[in-house]
Order: C-alpha cells, then sequence, then structure tokens
C-alpha cells in the first residue's frame, strides 16, 4: 500500500468516527440535523457558529470540531444554548455627517445669499424653474416695482438653455 492510500483511509476512518460523534451530539441535543448543532457551539466573533462554519470545519479541521463536540455538547450534563452574536441596532449604521436642511432653513440661506450678493449661492440653491413661471415672477415684480437681478439672470439662463437645446 503506498503513501495515498493509506492518507486516504486514515482520512475516511477519520470521517466515519466524526459523523458517530456528529450523531451522538445531534442525539443529546435533541436534533434532527447537523445545522441543529450550531447553536451549542460558540463561533470566533461572539455567539453561536454559523451553520456555513460548521460544515467547513467538518471537512478542513475535522479533529478541531470532534474536540468542540466532545467539549461543549457530548461531555456535558446539559448542552446549553448560545445567544447569538449582539448585532448593532438598526438605523446605527447612517452616517451622521449628513445635514439635512428644511425648506425654512433654504430660504433663510437664499434670503442671506441675496443680502450679501452671492450669485453662485443663489444658483446652487435656488430650484429651477420652468420659462413660464420665470415669466409670471418678472412680470409681478415688475408691476411691483421692485428689480429681482438673479430673477432676470433665471429668466436668461432658461432661455439660453432652451436655445441651446433647439440648434
Amino acid at each position: 500500500m503506498n503513501l495515498i492510500q493509506e492518507h486516504n483511509e486514515l482520512k475516511l476512518k477519520g470521517s466515519d468516527e466524526l459523523e458517530k460523534i456528529i450523531d451522538r451530539a445531534i442525539k443529546k441535543v435533541k436534533g434532527h440535523k447537523e445545522n441543529d448543532l450550531c447553536k451549542f457551539l460558540p463561533g470566533e466573533g461572539g455567539g453561536y457558529m454559523h451553520h456555513f462554519t460548521l460544515r467547513k470545519m467538518k471537512f478542513t479541521e475535522p479533529t478541531n470540531l470532534s474536540t468542540m463536540l466532545q467539549k461543549f455538547i457530548i461531555n456535558v450534563d446539559h448542552p446549553g444554548i448560545i445567544s447569538p452574536k449582539p448585532r448593532a441596532p438598526r438605523g446605527s449604521r447612517k452616517k451622521r455627517d449628513v445635514v439635512s436642511f428644511s425648506r425654512i432653513d433654504i430660504e433663510r440661506v437664499l434670503e442671506l445669499a441675496r443680502q450679501v450678493g452671492d450669485k453662485d449661492l443663489l444658483a446652487k440653491f435656488s430650484p429651477k424653474k420652468s420659462l413660464p413661471s420665470l415669466k409670471r415672477d418678472l412680470i409681478r415684480t415688475i408691476r411691483e416695482n421692485r428689480v429681482l437681478p438673479e430673477l432676470w439672470e433665471a429668466y436668461v439662463e432658461a432661455i439660453y438653455n432652451i436655445a441651446q437645446q433647439n440648434s
């Protein structure tokens, strides 16, 4: 018999022993399948072991799995269910650096920008109006004998954009 065959036979014997240990552990916890064992085995990051980790350990680290099964289930009188890993509460992962403005806040910023004469800030915060609404606002301000340069600039920009789209 060569070395590979001996290794495979030892592996088969080890897997048979592991299967027997798994069956004993399932019976002890009164479960029906392997995944029922997960709640009795501790995981690395706290809480109980994930079923994918159990499946992986079965093939990659069978000796470690068998010792864990014996330590936490078989050699214990009453195996205890491990509580799940604590999770962060819902909504706790929201970004805290985002500032939300109400409509009143934006109007106050726009009014301050008008007083200072900051046209760039006015352009960023002002909603884009349609051409007919800009015409109505211009006519209304003319009738009130008021001059709003930003309104005129918005009208000129809207006309320019329409001309660009048509060409």
